[in-house]
């Protein structure tokens, strides 16, 4: 029997057993399972082995998943969450702390509250549309033949820091383009409405913002679902929720975000993340380009991740526009950046994070907050889940393994470090395993039917409108060809002679 809008089971079905959170709070899938707590070491010395041993070794990419998936699921993570509260050894209940974004895909990253109560995200002449800002007025240093002040940065105030509805978007470039590429979008709709050549369904009373918002958000609750999702979890997991509904993630009202999807199953994308790009024909590894895009460099060119002054580029050099065919599978003559694969390894860059308190460890860090919250171990919520639970033999293998033999993760395990290598032995990496892929699948569909504007619950039946490689559906790589401007420093009018 399929449930609709999280509310609880009738009389005589299986009774909720997620824990209720109110509005704008954090809640638990699995309030039965005891918190796992082990000691602050060992979790430091499990994060420590949790290293990338060959990080440039082709072997490691998964070929399935573009890096553009990489910063698409952090780009998600904004619109959905935003936890403020400090890292710390205490257990913390997740029903008292406080989530800063709307646990809904509506894009509030992007739209903020809207163009009346927040004006200055919009054009003041013609506010159906954003504001673009522009890149640096000085050329770029790895190629000075680009022009400046293209239309292909964030708008920033003079004081260089960008105007978004979340700050974090301009963390590093990656995330700040394809911020950027969303509000392109949403004005790129609103100029097809105007001159016919896009017609919403059910836009009788409604004003052109609200048109477009309307698509804009309903394509993109398409890609996470069909495009986004579907490459890094089990389909057949997503497959039955979606059609028999959800069993774990129940809510009252309205959708809460459960710590186990926020702490541990959602921060897949940190072993997705690779230490070197492709990132255009200036930023690319030699030969061929000027220096490789590495991921220092990606936080270093922005206004919130880089030291102000470090670098004459804020705005964004015209050279450090994104090349999009190298992200995402849009053109077959440009060889895509992969995303690593799903596995409990970590870039080098990720071991010393700048600009933070003590660990510097974003493994050690991941695997402290799992036990601030109270996270129960993987092996008990495959078990509640009635998944076949990670042998002993098969947690102990590889380097990391050996550390947590040592410590007794083998019979249980961190939950996050749990499900990567479920990831690893269930899927060779490729995407997740059934305890990961379940929880993603559940809490995405289930944000999806407790949100009463989305398209699965206006018109389960709709499909996306906008051109497409294939009609009747909608990906990343159809965005982005939509909006057009793949690679704007290819372009020879964009080029001084």
């Amino acid at each position: 029997m399929r449930r609709r809008h999280g509310f609880p089971p009738r009389n005589g079905e299986k009774q909720p057993i997620s824990e209720f959170a109110p509005v704008g709070k954090f809640g638990r899938l699995f309030p039965r399972l005891r918190p796992f707590t082990p000691s602050i070491d060992s979790l430091t010395d499990l994060g420590n082995a949790m290293s990338d041993p060959s990080p440039e070794k082709p072997e490691g990419d998964n070929l399935k998943v573009p890096a553009g998936f990489t910063y698409l699921g952090q780009f998600i993570d904004h619109d959905i969450t935003l936890d403020t509260t400090a890292l710390q050894e205490i257990i913390v209940d997740p029903l008292a702390v406080v989530n800063f974004r709307t646990p809904m895909l509506d894009l509030d990253s992007i739209y903020g509250s809207g163009p009346e109560a927040q004006p200055y995200l919009y054009q003041l002449d013609d506010p159906d549309l954003f504001l673009i800002g522009t890149t640096n007025e000085a050329p770029g240093a790895g190629d000075s033949k680009i022009k400046t002040k293209l239309p292909n940065d964030l708008p920033r105030l003079s004081s260089t820091l960008a105007v978004l509805g979340d700050s974090r978007n301009d963390e590093n470039l990656i995330v700040a383009q394809l911020h950027l590429a969303f509000l392109k979008f949403h004005n790129k709709v609103v100029a097809g409405i105007r001159d016919g050549s896009i017609k919403p369904t059910n836009s009788i009373d409604k004003s052109v913002f609200e048109q477009a918002r309307e698509l804009v958000i309903w394509h993109y609750q398409w890609i996470v679902i069909h495009d986004f999702l579907t490459r890094l979890i089990d389909k057949e997991q997503l497959e039955r929720v979606l059609k028999q509904g959800r069993e774990f993630f129940l809510f009252k009202d309205q959708p809460f975000i459960p710590v186990e999807f926020a702490v541990a199953a959602y921060r897949l994308g940190h072993s997705m993340v690779r230490a070197v790009y492709d990132y255009n024909r200036v930023f690319t590894p030699l030969p061929g380009g000027v220096t490789p895009a590495t991921l220092e460099l990606l936080f270093a060119f922005t206004a919130k991740s880089g030291q102000l002054g470090d670098f004459a580029n804020i705005p964004i050099p015209s050279d450090w526009i994104i090349d999009w065919n190298r992200f995402y599978e849009i053109d077959p003559a440009v060889p895509v950046n992969h995303s690593r694969k799903l596995d409990p390894f970590l870039v080098d860059p990720l071991k010393n994070l700048p600009n933070v308190p003590p660990p510097n460890s974003l493994a050690v860090r991941n695997l402290l907050r799992g036990r601030s919250v109270g996270l129960p171990s993987g092996q008990s919520v495959a078990r509640f889940m009635k998944f076949k639970r990670l042998t002993r033999a098969e947690i102990s293998t590889g380097a990391d393994g050996a550390v947590a033999v040592q410590h007794g993760f083998d019979i249980e395990s961190p939950l996050w470090y749990y499900i990567l290598k479920e990831a690893q032995i269930q899927a060779q990496g490729e995407h997740l395993g059934q305890v990961g892929s379940r929880i993603l699948a559940e809490v995405f569909v289930g944000l999806l039917e407790g949100d009463s504007s989305s398209y699965l619950v206006r018109n389960p039946d709709w499909k996306p409108i906008l051109p497409a490689q294939i009609p009747g559906t909608f990906t990343m790589a159809d965005l982005l060809k939509f909006v057009g401007d793949l690679s704007p420093i290819d372009d020879p009018n964009n080029l001084n002679p």
